[in-house]
């Protein structure tokens, strides 16, 4: 029998595999994200950039949980100028780059995707759902008309697809339907889930900022969850994330109904060599299982 697919394609974007470093610490570092490519990923996104540098929080800024990891970076990053850098080294590499952009405001997005699409990015991902930065996450994909607004303003502004990141709220599904009514082509779900971890010798948070962002395989099923809702509500491709550590994991969202599927935590903890072990898993599953197309698999529970 041939070698499976792997093949994916999201808003006209071809991806060797599906498998995509997410956004996160992992994503502004020249040199990992050579190794990165190296290893086999199919795409990459970038850490979140903003308008202005930002130093980020003073550490502690990782904290070890039961099943992950919390963060609170604080959105650290040279700010939007610095995206050429980034994409000019990846172009070389003839992988997708999808630019992660943060804002407070509907024009800053639209400056910074502008910016990233002059720049050469493929494509730019909207975080809406930052949990520990006030007024550049949460607070906006909570709103479904200000994330409207936002989507709107940056699907006008450029010609590459807009991605847009959400969270964990209750209004999720009304964020989503309004972020699709202005033109996003693509959702990314679910970003990591606020959270804080005490030493309870020193009597104090461990984070600097207290709150920080849990990732890792704890929020695995919640992502599921959101991915599998978002498939039978709404009609656009989506990118699955959280707590990826396994090819399993990585079907998991296929079949929940995800086109693609971002890693980040498990390469800083086992290395990029994970990457390479979740490909082979996954051709070894789809030849078992009689598939020869990922495309077979994509929301398979859902015809069931």
């Amino acid at each position: 029998m041939e070698m499976p697919d792997l093949s994916v394609s999201l808003a006209d974007i071809k991806f060797r595999n599906p498998i995509l470093l997410a956004s996160g610490v992992l994503g502004s570092k020249k040199e990992l994200l050579n190794r990165v490519v190296e290893a086999g990923i199919g795409g990459l996104t970038t850490k979140s950039f903003t308008l202005k540098p930002r130093e980020g929080y003073k550490t502690p800024i990782i904290a070890y949980a039961k099943a992950g990891l919390l963060n609170a970076v604080g959105l650290t990053n040279p700010g939007y100028k610095a995206i050429p850098d980034i994409i000019d080294d990846v172009k070389r590499m003839s992988i997708p780059i999808i630019v992660s952009i943060a804002a407070s405001k509907p024009d800053e997005f639209g400056l910074i995707a502008s910016y990233a699409e002059d720049s050469g990015a493929d494509a730019v991902e909207l975080n809406l759902s930052c949990p520990h930065v006030k007024g550049h996450g949460l607070e906006i994909g909570q709103d479904p008309k200000f994330t409207g607004d936002i989507v709107e303003t940056v699907s006008s502004t450029i010609s590459i697809p807009v991605f847009i990141k959400v969270g964990v709220f209750d209004n999720l599904m009304e964020t989503v339907s309004k972020a699709v009514e202005k033109g996003a082509d693509v959702v990314v779900a679910i970003n990591t889930i606020k959270a804080m971890a005490i030493d309870i010798y020193a009597k104090k948070p461990v984070l600097s900022n207290v709150y920080g962002g849990l990732s890792g395989p704890a929020i695995h099923p919640i992502a599921i969850r959101v991915v599998h809702d978002i498939y039978k509500e709404f009609d656009i491709p989506i990118i699955g994330v959280g707590g990826i550590s396994s090819w399993v994991d990585a079907v998991e969202f296929l079949l929940a109904g995800a086109s693609a599927t971002g890693i980040g935590t498990a390469i800083g903890l086992y290395g990029v060599e994970i990457i390479g072990n979740i490909l082979m898993g996954i051709d070894d599953y789809m030849v078992s299982e009689g598939f020869s197309n990922i495309k077979q698999l994509i929301g398979y529970v859902h015809r069931r």
